[in-house]
Parts: structure tokens; C-alpha cells; sequence
């Protein structure tokens, strides 16, 4: 039996990536960082594409990815700080079944992990605290509606990806649209 993928999304900085990995381990499943899946699709880094090809471009490529990943089984996806934010992808992936895991981080922690870190084309901005503080303020309720489990990322990956895993096997998460 093939079991559905597992989404995590938060905001930047939240430990997608590193907790994903940890938990793609402990699970045996495969890890897709979908920043890093349409760089190399692309052939740019997400920071180009934005300058290049506009943000549009980029979330367009973003949306494909989503309807790709959602088919596949068994993988621990790591999403784009903005990908939930958007109706249409946490749809696809309600109902492919994928539970998706909110990973709460407050604005304060995130500065102080994305510090030195000019990579996010959202954050290169004079005043990168309020940006934060004002893009958080935005997201969180829409990652809020779109999770099935919200977890303190607070903590060491290891034990948010332990955390994740008793949680979702002490639920059923099916979602038929």
C-alpha cells in the first residue's frame, strides 16, 4: 500500500528543509525541496528567476511542481515559504491525501536563523524585522488553514520530525477534496 506524501510548510527559516530531511530518514521516504527541485528544473536560482522572470513566472512554476509531487507516494516535500498561500496548491495536495504539516516558528526566531542570509529575494530589504513581522502576520493564518498539523518548531529537528511522525500516525488524514 503506497502511502501519501507528507507536505511541510511555514514560514521561511522554519526548519522545512532540515527537519524534512530528518524526517525523510526516519520514515525511509525520499526528501523534495521544491526551491531546490525548480532551480534545477530552471536552471536559475529562485532569486534569478524572480529578477528575470518575475514572481508570476516563478509561483506558475511552483503550481506545476505541486501537481507533480501531490501524484508521487512516500516523500517528505519541503514547499517554498509562499506555495500554501495559494488555494489551488494546498487543494491539489488535500486531495491527494497529503497531510500537510505546518511548522510554527515565531518572527523573532526567524530573523535570528536568517541572519547573514541574502538568499530570499522577499527579505532583501532595508528593514528585514518588519518585513518579517508584516509577511508572518500575512502567512501564518493562511498556513493555519491550510495544515492538518501545526507543530513548535522551535525545537531540535530531531524531535519535530519524531513529534510529526506520532502525530500523524495517531490520525487518519484522508481528504477527498
Amino acid at each position: 500500500m503506497t502511502k501519501p506524501s507528507i507536505v511541510l510548510c511555514g514560514f521561511m527559516g522554519c526548519g522545512k528543509t532540515t527537519v524534512g530531511k530528518v524526517l525523510a530518514r526516519q520514515l525511509g521516504w525520499q526528501f523534495v525541496d521544491m526551491d531546490q527541485l525548480i532551480e534545477e528544473q530552471a536552471g536559475m536560482t529562485v532569486s534569478q528567476i524572480f529578477e528575470e522572470k518575475g514572481e508570476d513566472a516563478f509561483r506558475a512554476m511552483e503550481r506545476e511542481a505541486v501537481r507533480r509531487l501531490s501524484a508521487k507516494p512516500s516523500l517528505v516535500i519541503a514547499t517554498g515559504g509562499g506555495v500554501l498561500t495559494f488555494p489551488e496548491n494546498v487543494q491539489i495536495f488535500h486531495r491527494a491525501g497529503c497531510p500537510i504539516v505546518l511548522l510554527d516558528v515565531p518572527p523573532e526566531e526567524v530573523v535570528r536563523r536568517l541572519q547573514g542570509d541574502t538568499s530570499r529575494p522577499l527579505l532583501n530589504v532595508p528593514n528585514r524585522l518588519e518585513a518579517i513581522r508584516q509577511l508572518h502576520a500575512k502567512r501564518l493564518p493562511l498556513y493555519q488553514k491550510a495544515a492538518d498539523l501545526q507543530v513548535d518548531a522551535t525545537k531540535p529537528p530531531e524531535l519535530v520530525a519524531q513529534n510529526i511522525t506520532l502525530s500523524l500516525k495517531s490520525n487518519k488524514f484522508s481528504r477527498n477534496g
